[in-house]
């Protein structure tokens, strides 16, 4: 059960951006369809020699049925398309050249089912002229968009991404268009296309940063301390780890600041009494920061912060993140059924007050329930057997 109770969708997606979008359908209750090929979903085995990425793929198509089918076929597109006519909500990024081939493409199946919301993610966009150039998000969201050459090193190296953050950003923005679209079809009855494409979700990520160029400014690289606000940055304290100081109001928080780093004289220096003189004195001020940092631990300055009313943030190694009782209170730990038992994982990002969601079980083996909806298509045993035997299904 869940908010999207009801709703049909059919998934024919590989790596990242459309199952996740897919896949938090899923979890919030509607019945997904994930149709792969007789090769699967190349994100099934990546990586198998030499990272376990089991894991991540769960994360993205757990709770969904699996239909495996040779759908480049005129047969096999066919069934997708018989599939795809009673459903609400189909998302694919795939090239849309290769759709269009198999009679995949919106017009065929906006003709088939009008209430249809057909969902395009793909790298450059649909009218793009690079429509169908192949684009994981590390190129199109990350390095393309501008954000690795912002979050690189002034001389120009550019900074890395973490596996499937550009596809999870648009697959979110994704499941906003969807549930827009089936808003829009509650009060007209019309399906609609929505498309995405992680060129356009990494600008707007970096929203702030393309707006100042637009109007003229300079926007590049820069080390700390060419920031002009250093209050909100990070610095390292005497355990050797990292507090993100949170102060986006300078002027405000800055006598604060001074007294709980018991440096009330820094107040009234001449080089750091305001935004623009501390903008003007970064290299000094950082200096003097780092230097009294180093005197106490992390949780130290924890405690003095919170009781002055500094803002601040701990920098996380990957085993505090998940031993933070901030995130099971957030509701970011969710209870996976398993063969063996419950399991934790990693919630996706909503909840519903009036229509709470649970996961229904773990991602689908490859295939797995191929018989099972080709017979809710009305196919008997006798044709899906023929339909083995001519190697349309495995």
């Amino acid at each position: 059960m869940g908010i999207m109770d009801g709703i049909k969708v059919v998934e024919l997606g590989v790596w990242v951006a459309g199952p996740a979008a897919a896949g938090m359908l899923a979890d919030w209750g509607a019945d997904v369809v994930k149709v792969e090929d007789l090769q699967s979903d190349p994100f099934r085995g990546a990586l198998s020699a030499v990272a376990d990425f089991s894991a991540p793929f769960d994360l993205d198509n757990r709770g969904k049925r699996a239909l495996t089918i040779d759908w480049r076929s005129d047969e096999g597109a066919e069934i997708v398309r018989r599939l795809v006519d009673t459903s609400d909500v189909f998302i694919s990024n795939l090239r849309p050249g290769g759709l269009a081939l198999a009679g995949l493409d919106y017009e065929t199946l906006r003709a088939r089912n009008p209430r249809l919301i057909y969902t395009s993610i793909t790298g450059y966009g649909l009218n793009s002229s690079e429509a169908n150039r192949p684009a994981f998000d590390v190129g199109a969201f990350w390095s393309r968009s501008g954000i690795a050459g912002l979050l690189g090193s002034p001389d120009g190296e550019p900074g890395g991404i973490r596996p499937g953050l550009g596809d999870h950003t648009t697959a979110t923005q994704a499941l906003a268009g969807i549930s827009a679209a089936l808003y829009h079809r509650e009060k007209t009855g019309e399906g609609q296309q929505v498309r995405l494409s992680l060129l356009r979700s990494g600008a707007y990520t970096i929203g702030w940063d393309i707006t100042a160029a637009l109007s003229g400014a300079e926007v590049m690289a820069r080390t700390r301390d060419e920031h002009p606000n250093l209050l909100i940055s990070p610095f390292r304290t005497a355990d050797d780890r990292y507090m993100w100081l949170l102060m986006m109001q300078g002027d405000r928080f800055w006598p604060q600041f001074c007294a709980a780093v018991s440096h009330p004289e820094w107040e009234h220096d001449p080089r750091f009494r305001t935004l623009v003189d501390r903008a003007e004195n970064t290299v000094p001020l950082g200096v003097a920061i780092d230097a009294v940092m180093a005197t106490k631990t992390r949780d130290e300055w924890g405690a003095i912060f919170d009781r002055e009313g500094v803002w601040w943030a701990p920098v996380q190694t990957m085993p505090e993140v998940l031993a933070d009782p901030a995130m099971a209170e957030a509701g970011a730990w969710v209870a996976q059924p398993t063969p063996s038992g419950e399991t934790r994982t990693l919630a996706s990002p909503v909840d519903f007050d009036g229509t709470p969601w649970a996961l229904r079980g773990p991602a689908p083996e490859f295939g797995q329930h191929t018989e099972e909806i080709l017979q809710e298509l009305d196919y008997d045993w006798d044709a899906i057997i023929a339909m083995k035997d001519r190697a349309l299904i495995p």
